[in-house]
């Protein structure tokens, strides 16, 4: 062990101090008037030891020479979690998750060292169980890969973020990769577990409008004569018409165990999110098969793992939030009749909708069917031998099926009499 000499400066008053260096123990020293002394620290391996999951296949911590953060399902955010990227938000330095809109199920955009590209995609790569799955064209959150999957069965995130990443997988990987690696059985007894978590969202903070009364006064003090014969009589708060107390419920059970050399574990999970705009929900089951054999006395490595998610989508009209704040509250919901869907509009001198004045905002979520079924499923079965008369010989194959299905339904009423 190398010796190392130092000095160091303290107040008088201090009486303990602590050292400590990367790979070895902290230890504190006890001062007490003394000048000099000799510490001997002892290595610790716990942390420099720990498996990283790379491109190529694994390695110890110490051994690695790029930037790789590790987050472990003990690091985990907790709560009413809906989407893998939600896991890890905050956690790791350098990486920016933001979630471009409220919606149920949609995903987040996941930045590691900020943005390279004006005008190209600034997605990271994401590798799942060893296959890399790139973004997909589709609606809402359902293009993000990582909607292949349900958090709850996430064992650890790898996160690959300088020029290495770019050696192991090419010009895929400029913007960084994600490595997401999946629970695995355990060989012994069986196992069965089941977690619930049950989440109620409200809107917090609505914006501050003035209802029936206020807005009356207001045009009757500055309006013209015209303006006020367009009063109604009603006292409508949109927002409350328009927002909702949302529930959402999140339901696994995972089964585990194994038999001898033939680990397993299957997975199943049913997610229900409903939004705080009253026509927005999803509706998502998943399921997930891990098969892990050992064969030709440990030589053969078998891997099968299969992902599975189906979600359907209700996606509100998100043009309902700006009419809430605008739409004037004097004025009814529904019409005497059934033009315009049965809703109140502000009319032009054509008797027509006025294409420039603000829509009803309960008319805009209940007159637009929006909805979206989407199935994911990816397959990967991967063979891992070692050559008895050479160990450190490999032979690796990774036979991969990926299935993507979207079937969208969009209908809206034409406000026309």
């Amino acid at each position: 062990m190398p010796k190392v000499l130092f000095s160091l400066s303290v107040d008088n008053n201090v009486t303990i101090i602590v050292i400590s260096s990367v790979g070895f123990n902290a230890q504190e020293v006890s001062m007490d008037g003394k000048t000099t002394v000799d510490v001997s620290m002892a290595i610790n391996n716990t942390s420099l030891g720990e498996v990283v999951v790379i491109g190529y296949g694994t390695a110890r911590r110490k051994d690695l020479t790029g930037s790789v953060s590790t987050i472990s399902t003990k690091d985990f955010n907790k709560g009413p979690l809906t989407s893998p990227e939600q896991l890890i938000n905050g956690k790791v330095a350098g990486v920016q998750i933001t979630a471009p809109s409220g919606a149920p199920g949609s995903g987040g955009r996941i930045r590691v060292r900020g943005s390279s590209s004006l005008s190209g995609s600034n997605d990271p790569l994401i590798i799942i169980d060893g296959v890399p799955v790139d973004q997909q064209s589709g609606i809402a959150g359902t293009n993000n890969p990582l909607a292949m999957i349900n958090p709850n069965d996430i064992e650890t995130f790898n996160i690959l973020k300088d020029a290495s990443a770019t050696a192991i997988y090419g010009n895929r990987a400029t913007n960084g990769v994600i490595i997401i690696t999946t629970k695995k059985g355990k060989s012994g007894k069986f196992r069965l577990s089941f977690s619930t978590m049950n989440s109620y969202s409200v809107v917090g903070d609505k914006l501050d409008v003035l209802n029936a009364e206020e807005f009356k006064a207001v045009v009757n003090g500055k309006g013209n004569n015209s303006q006020k014969g367009l009063l109604g009589t009603a006292n409508t708060n949109w927002q409350d018409q328009v927002y909702d107390n949302a529930f959402a419920t999140d339901n696994n059970i995972a089964m585990t165990g194994g038999i001898k050399n033939f680990p397993y574990r299957l997975s199943l999970g049913y997610l229900k999110q409903n939004g705080i705009l009253k026509t927005g929900s999803l509706n998502r089951f998943s399921t997930a098969l891990n098969l892990n054999p050992r064969l030709l006395k440990n030589s053969l490595k078998v891997d099968l793992n299969l992902k599975a998610t189906f979600s359907d989508f209700f996606f509100a009209n998100e043009g309902a939030i700006g009419g809430s704040a605008f739409f004037d509250p004097t004025q009814v919901i529904n019409r005497n009749d059934n033009r315009f869907g049965g809703y109140w509009e502000w009319l032009a001198n054509n008797n027509q909708p006025d294409g420039l004045a603000p829509k009803n905002p309960v008319g805009q979520l209940n007159l637009r069917d929006d909805q979206s079924d989407v199935t994911r499923i990816i397959t990967n079965l991967q063979l891992d031998y070692t050559f008895p008369f050479l160990k450190d010989l490999r032979a690796v194959l990774n036979v991969v099926m990926i299935i993507l299905k979207d079937r969208v339904r969009y209908s809206f009423l034409i406000l026309q009499p």
